[in-house]
């Protein structure tokens, strides 16, 4: 049975992807922890990323990188916060968000209802990031 990531990343359920490529995909959480939460998932279904190949967790990382990169500078934040759980669903995500302290890094103060014009601007704002820094390839259109 397919996970819910699948669903996302076949397009039988939405998601607002600020990332896509042959490996992997971003998009933002519906729960996040700030706005411009990104996960990034690889299309491959895979449980525990202790279970994933060492090529496929660099590359995770690698666009995990850029995409924290791109919140810093688009939402202003003291730094990207990154975290893998693996709880949630099992199929392993990577957890990039904009963070301006431990506080923010508390998964019991995720908002649990947030605004979509929010987070369609939030979206947006990342892809167009995105594109600056080069990444124009791999940034799909909104």
């Amino acid at each position: 049975m397919s996970t819910v990531f699948t669903k996302i990343i076949d397009g039988e359920l939405p998601g607002r992807f600020v990332w896509q490529d042959e490996v992997c995909v971003g998009f933002l959480s519906i729960a996040p922890l700030a706005y411009g939460h990104v996960l990034v998932v690889p299309r491959q279904e895979i449980d525990r990323w202790t279970d994933a190949e060492g090529e496929l967790v660099a590359h995770l990382m690698r666009v995990a990188h850029r995409i924290g990169k791109a919140q810093v500078e688009t939402f202003g934040s003291a730094r990207a916060g990154l975290t893998i759980a693996g709880f949630e669903v099992d199929h392993l995500h990577v957890h990039v968000w904009p963070s301006d302290s431990m506080a923010d890094h508390d998964f019991a103060r995720a908002i649990t209802d947030p605004d979509p014009q929010t987070m369609d601007e939030s979206a947006e704002r990342l892809r167009v990031a995105l594109r600056l820094m080069g990444d124009a390839d791999t940034v799909p259109a909104g």
